[in-house]
């Protein structure tokens, strides 16, 4: 039996299911060159929080991405099935990151999931969850070592 694309709770916005595939387009062709798209998906009141910052604001936002994507070599997501409840979305993800900073530029595979609420079509609300030391602590020369070791000894 194939899966359902979407699980869909209570009564659905009729703009949240173009505004979601808007999100997973984007975030596969988002890089430091093109971060004016932000506009084509996200309010301007956007607020927007991961484990490492939090930005209030498009511009904020925008800055923020440029941060992140200013030593990023390459960054493809593979997103899951989303949970759609009204106008609020929950889609897991696998990141694929290359950066120069981290891990010598190698392949780093994060798992996280975004948590979005859409309000005429435009993502107002942004949170990512994953773990930070997945993503740098675990990639970082000295304190890799250290906290692969501290996870071998703990599990």
């Amino acid at each position: 039996m194939k899966a359902a694309p979407a699980v869909e709770v209570g009564a659905p916005d009729a703009a949240v299911p173009a505004t979601l595939d808007k999100f997973k387009s984007l975030f596969n062709e988002l890089d430091k060159g093109n971060l004016n798209r932000l506009a084509e998906l996200y309010s301007e009141d956007i607020y927007f929080q991961d484990p490492l910052s939090s930005a209030q604001g498009l511009d904020d936002l925008t800055h923020y991405f440029a941060s992140a994507y200013a030593n990023a070599i390459s960054c493809r997501f593979e997103f899951s099935h989303p949970v759609v409840d009204e106008n609020r979305i929950a889609i897991p993800w696998v990141m694929h990151l290359r950066h120069k900073r981290i891990n010598k530029g190698g392949l780093i595979q994060v798992q996280g999931i975004s948590h979005l609420a859409v309000r005429k079509g435009k993502v107002y609300y942004h949170r990512d969850y994953f773990d930070a030391g997945q993503l740098l602590y675990e990639n970082l020369p000295v304190m890799g070592k250290v906290i692969r070791w501290v996870k071998g000894y703990a599990g």
